[in-house]
């Protein structure tokens, strides 16, 4: 075995294990490439209606903020493509080189045995040559000899042939691979036009809210205590809950107990990092502690939750089997439907129509009610706690 047929072996073997590894990675890039358009897209849409509706700055702000991640995200993606492409390439040249230089050992020892054949290519020859033997012996030999350079050009005509196509088939590839980096060069290219033109739209964005200051500050009060008095009411209805749960009821001589279903408990907790979210959409508010986006001294309210800017007419799910423990209205808020899943809570907010009631017993992925237009965002805030404790919710859903 040559040396170059070695080589090919331990670059195919790596070739082969390596396979399966690639096209895993190949495709959860592209599922993660698709995430992130699908949600730029969805952004667009929404951009689009809210100026349609003279939406606020600061909503406006966040989407774009929003999709400026995302395209440097998806040229982040671009990037790892084309190096991935690139060292394909370089292996498929690789590959091509040694194939060629297969082609060429074959065509040499195919020469040789051409020259071998030219020299005896007279019938009269042959026969002389074998007739020449000095014994019977000698005489098969030599008429073994004939026939089999015959026979071995013949086949090493056949190897050549195949070695050609292979040849071809691996340079068709290349070229493929060629072409594929070229395409993804081109869409890295306008991902990275569109990204200038979406910074322009955050900067003229971030401009409005500076010479309207007053007014943004004035509509930041007003919200800062909304979400305080939401978060008030929150703690109150979980306190009230966590309270009847503990204790005991007498009624007509009897005894009853409303301890909290741990088996649900243990159920919910189970499937941290894989409940459904509630809505399809765009987070423009994350869990904690955040200062404004353009006035950055001013410390907004600790959130609890996030908010999810959706389509209009979207509807609300439920993410956990549970019991609709009360449906409130809180200014900013609209309706908020508050599920109790044993020792965890979660709450859907501003809500316009709601299709539960409290003590209703609702399924993992139900409609709750469809998602308001408040000051012209349409958004559902969301969150999740664990007895008294806010938990941050991306954690939670997959």
């Amino acid at each position: 075995m040559t040396i170059l047929h070695r080589i090919a072996i331990l670059i195919s073997l790596t070739l082969i294990s390596a396979g399966p590894l690639i096209a895993q990675n190949t495709r959860s890039q592209e599922e993660r490439i698709a995430r992130l358009q699908k949600e730029i897209d969805m952004i667009n849409v929404q951009l689009k209606d809210n100026a349609a509706r003279s939406s606020s700055a600061l909503s406006s702000l966040a989407l774009v903020r929003r999709k400026i991640s995302n395209r440097r995200a998806l040229i982040a993606e671009s990037d790892r493509k084309i190096e991935a492409i690139d060292r394909n390439i370089k292996e498929k040249n690789k590959e091509i080189d040694i194939i060629r230089a297969r082609m060429d050992t074959l065509t040499l020892y195919y020469e040789r045995l051409v020259r071998s054949a030219y020299k005896n290519r007279d019938t009269r020859v042959w026969y002389m040559y074998i007739l020449a033997s000095d014994n019977v012996g000698q005489a098969f030999r030599r008429f073994g000899y004939l026939r089999s350079l015959s026979t071995r050009m013949n086949e090493q005509a056949r190897k050549i042939e195949k070695t050609r196509e292979e040849l071809e088939a691996e340079t068709e590839k290349l070229m493929v691979m060629r072409k594929e980096a070229e395409a993804v060069r081109a869409q890295r290219q306008k991902d990275i036009d569109s990204l200038k033109s979406e910074e322009n739209q955050s900067q003229t964005v971030v401009n409005q809210l500076n010479r309207d200051k007053k007014k943004y500050q004035a509509e930041l009060r007003k919200k800062n205590q909304q979400v305080e008095a939401l978060n008030r009411e929150i703690r109150e209805i979980i306190r009230k809950a966590n309270k009847s749960s503990s204790t005991k009821t007498s009624k007509g001589g009897k005894t009853t107990s409303t301890a909290v279903d741990t088996k649900l408990s243990s159920e919910f907790a189970a499937n941290k990092g894989k409940l459904p979210w509630p809505v399809e959409g765009t987070v423009v508010e994350t869990f904690g502690q955040h200062y404004h986006p353009v006035f950055t001294n001013v410390k907004l309210p600790f959130n609890n939750g996030v908010t999810i800017a959706v389509k209009p007419g979207t509807e609300a799910k439920a993410v956990f089997d549970g019991t609709v423990r009360q449906v409130v209205v809180m200014p900013g808020y609209n309706q908020c439907v508050l599920i109790q899943h044993g020792k965890y809570f979660t709450f859907y907010c501003k809500l316009r129509s709601v299709k539960v009631k409290a003590g209703d017993k609702v399924s993992i992925g139900q409609p709750l009610g469809t998602v308001d237009t408040i000051s012209s965002d349409t958004q559902l805030h969301f969150q999740l706690w664990l007895e008294n404790t806010p938990q941050n919710p991306s954690l939670w859903l997959k």
